[in-house]
């Protein structure tokens, strides 16, 4: 007896459908381009004084006009004179105790009782 082969043919499963996410109409590829390179440069513009003056800084080149260093050297020289000022008025009140003292000494013989005032 012959043997009888039966072939059965599985048809392969269906595909799962495709999710498609849309949020209403897609840019395409080329207006993204643009408006990240567009950001890049505006970015960079609005930026770039602010990068020069903290590379100045890094690089000490920080330098000021003449006309800015001359004022800053005078404010300098007031600053140190009026530092000076409580030391010039704690010396004048000492002269000037010194000289009531003078004074004073001066004129005490004079109120002592028993002396002959002539």
């Amino acid at each position: 007896m012959p043997l009888l082969q039966v072939v059965v043919q599985v048809p392969p499963p269906p595909a799962p459908p495709e999710i498609v996410v849309s949020h209403g109409n897609a840019m395409p590829a080329e207006a993204i381009a643009v408006f990240v390179l567009v950001s890049i440069v505006a970015t960079t513009l609005l930026l770039w004084p602010l990068i020069r003056a903290f590379a100045r800084r890094i690089e000490g080149r920080n330098q000021l006009d003449p006309a800015m260093q001359e004022e800053l050297e005078q404010l300098r020289q007031r600053v140190a004179q009026l530092e000076e000022l409580p030391h010039r008025v704690m010396e004048l009140e000492e002269r000037a105790d010194f000289a009531e003292r003078l004074l004073t000494q001066s004129r005490e013989p004079e109120r002592l009782p028993g002396r002959n005032q002539t």
